[in-house]
């Protein structure tokens, strides 16, 4: 579907914004110390942190769902196909965590998919629609959101697909639109909050629930933004851009660490970047991968994590080279 690999290839950029500076420190995180304190960090921080990671979260239940709709009608053991996918995730998320990242995601999706997503295929929709929303709400209230959004993303993603709704993304035209501008209303003054009470309190619980609330409600309306442009004349723009991205995102999200890695290995201080240096950055690591994404997809099917990934998903060899 074309929808879903340009909002992939969209959250991966977005991802690769905020994951530039950690990876450069070598850590999972900066030290309050190395965060700047300018007007410019400040905007980039609110328009990306906790932003584009709970696109990438739905998209891999959408992902997820989608693939035991093909399986179960090619295999008498679907959920054994899945169980494959998800354990090579995991290798593959340890390899990176361990060699490259430590912050890297991987690990964290094949497990909670271990422990959430494929318990919830044997349970009805409405029960995965109704976790979703109790998991979001426990995460946003209690836990103060980043990875403990994650399972109830993965949920809603699946459930999403599971009743229709991610099928008919590239057809839907005014629905996305409203919605864009319901969780557009509802991300502004969540954000405000978000803003005001980490200035006076950033260890209190306003500003625990606003900050994760935020990103969430922000998150909503970039999704329904893009499948509604999508519409529009811009099309065309925004796939030839965002898709060979999105097609080959585990292959891309791989790389970017070994790039970020390398560039600061040449330039150093990454602790002292600027907003500027880090955008600079993020586009020297976007703009060969996408040409990369464009040159490969011509001549094969998919990215080689990718293709490696199915064929371990399908136990057999999965052709590579386009006909």
């Amino acid at each position: 579907m074309v929808a879903l690999d340009v909002l992939r290839g969209f959250a991966l950029c977005g991802i690769l914004l905020a994951n530039v500076k950690p990876i450069a420190h070598r850590g999972g995180g900066l030290a309050a110390a190395h965060l700047p304190e300018t007007t410019a960090a400040t905007v980039l921080h609110l328009l990306v942190d906790q932003r584009f990671f709970p696109i990438f979260s739905v998209l891999f239940g959408v992902g997820f769902a989608l693939l035991l709709e093909s399986v179960q009608v090619r295999v008498q053991r679907p959920r054994v196909v899945l169980l494959r996918r998800l354990l090579a995730l995991l290798a593959v998320g340890l390899v990176h965590l361990l060699v490259l990242w430590k912050g890297d995601i991987l690990t964290v999706y094949a497990s909670v998919g271990l422990l959430v997503l494929l318990p919830s295929t044997w349970l009805p929709r409405r029960v995965v629609a109704f976790g979703a929303v109790a998991l979001l709400v426990l995460s946003v209230i209690v836990f103060g959101g980043w990875y403990s959004t994650i399972p109830g993303l993965f949920l809603l993603g699946s459930a999403l697909t599971r009743y229709g709704i991610v099928a008919k993304l590239d057809t839907v035209t005014r629905t996305p639109a409203v919605w864009a501008v319901v969780f557009a209303l509802a991300a502004v003054p969540a954000t405000i909050v978000q803003v005001r009470a980490g200035a006076s309190n950033p260890d209190g619980t306003v500003f625990r629930i606003a900050y994760p609330a935020a990103g969430l409600l922000t998150a909503g309306a970039y999704v329904c933004v893009m499948v509604w442009l999508l519409r529009t004349r811009l099309a065309a723009a925004l796939t030839a851009v965002f898709r060979p991205l999105g097609r080959m995102a585990l292959t891309n999200y791989l790389t970017a660490t070994v790039l970020v890695l390398v560039i600061s290995g040449v330039i150093g201080g990454s602790d002292r970047w600027s907003t500027g240096a880090v955008i600079a950055v993020a586009l020297a690591v976007l703009l060969p991968q996408w040409l990369w994404s464009v040159w490969w997809l011509r001549r094969y099917r998919q990215g080689p994590a990718e293709w490696l990934w199915r064929c371990v998903t399908w136990w057999r060899w999965q052709p590579l080279r386009r006909a």
